[in-house]
């Protein structure tokens, strides 16, 4: 590469990084006379690089919005961090580039990639693995995510094309209060001025929007990710279960998964908390993804998901699957209990999580999920007394 073009495309690289330039800094760094920079700018507006020209005493140069992306010019650190993200990205579900978009803009990425750099890339993805299994396709169309996310900036209304939900198929006017990603999908919670509701859609389900007039105040109260887990914590799963746990709301939150749960502490009035606690991989399996197991659409997955709030009311206290009722053991002034509501697609993984609580609790409903239970401790205890043989 002549030592002219070398210059002008390090010029480039320095005016992405950000900010003005005086013309007096960019001939230092360049090496080369003022008239020589101006002469350099020029070939980057004839190559339709949108360079402005700011004048005045604190005058320079500096990279415009364009019609279009200029040549983009990254260091060495910087294409790793852009590849490395884009395959992270594409596993976890979270990349919001439908298609193959992901694939060809890290493919564009690499062929330019010096020899020495894609080694080391190729060293970093040979070497790297991932607790979690694939996630699924479920990436918005840019057609789609760029102007909800440019109508909750705005606090605009927006008007939707969705497929799915207990709706079917339709057309919604929303006033969005957020977006959200959470286990590998996008949402979009928000006032669904059709059904006059709050509602979340699913971001992948919906098939085109359109920015609306007028604005809207969002309202106090919980932000957006929570009212996203809050939905998707009081949809309506196949199985309703209510179990009393000794310990406090915020122990619990720091213990059971935040999208499934709802944690009330008993005796200030019923007032639901819901759990926010670091979600563990096989609770998140279990309870984000019902359905998939039997072929059956999850309303927690649907493209639309009820408002928060709408908890299932507790049954009949039964018979205490752990050890210990409320008020038995621990006395007028002991640890406090709390109510734990959580719907579930599938009861099997609920056993192991309560177990993991290691705290008293009680099944009040249902009666499927004592058995589980039972079955449970029956297995460990026949695990404990087993005395291997020698040799």
């Amino acid at each position: 590469m002549s030592r002219p073009v070398s210059r002008v495309l390090t010029l480039l690289e320095l005016l992405q990084s950000g900010g003005l330039r005086t013309v007096a800094e960019l001939a230092d760094r360049l090496g080369v006379g003022e008239r020589t920079v101006r002469r350099y700018v020029d070939h980057l507006v004839d190559l339709d690089v949108p360079v402005e020209s700011v004048r005045g005493r604190h005058g320079g140069y500096r990279l415009a919005p364009g019609h279009r992306m200029p040549p983009l010019m990254l260091t060495d650190d910087e294409a790793l961090a852009v590849l490395l993200g884009l395959v992270a990205g594409r596993r976890t579900g979270i990349t919001a580039a439908a298609g193959t978009a992901g694939e060809t803009a890290a493919a564009k990425v690499r062929r330019v990639l010096p020899e020495r750099l894609s080694h080391r890339l190729d060293a970093v993805l040979d070497s790297l693995t991932f607790t979690t299994a694939p996630a699924g396709s479920a990436a918005p169309e840019a057609a789609v995510l760029l102007p909800v996310a440019d109508a909750v900036r705005h606090h605009r209304p927006v008007a939707i094309r969705y497929t799915g939900g207990r709706a079917g198929r339709g057309e919604r006017t929303l006033y969005p209060y957020g977006l959200v990603a959470h286990a590998g999908r996008w949402y979009v919670t928000g006032r669904d001025l059709s059904a006059g509701a709050e509602r979340t859609f699913r971001l992948d389900r919906i098939s085109g929007a359109r920015v609306l007039p007028g604005t809207f105040e969002p309202p106090p109260g919980p932000g957006p990710a929570e009212r996203v887990l809050t939905a998707l914590a009081t949809a309506p799963y196949r199985h309703e279960v209510t179990v009393r746990v000794r310990g406090t709301a915020e122990e619990l939150r720091a213990l059971l998964p935040g999208s499934v749960a709802i944690v009330s502490a008993e005796g200030n009035g019923g007032e639901a908390a819901r759990a926010t606690g670091a979600e563990t991989p096989g609770e998140t399996a279990g309870a984000e993804t019902p359905g998939e197991a039997d072929g059956s659409e999850a309303p927690g997955e649907a493209a639309e998901v009820g408002a928060p709030g709408q908890a299932a009311g507790s049954g009949a206290p039964g018979e205490a699957a752990g050890a210990g009722a409320p008020g038995e053991a621990d006395g007028a002034g002991g640890e406090p209990w709390c109510r734990v509501e959580i719907r579930a697609e599938r009861l099997d993984w609920l056993p192991g999580v309560l177990a993991s609580l290691d705290r008293p609790f009680v099944v009040e409903r249902p009666d499927e999920l004592r058995g589980l239970v039972a079955d449970l401790a029956g297995r460990l205890m026949a695990a404990a007394r087993h005395t291997p043989q020698d040799g």
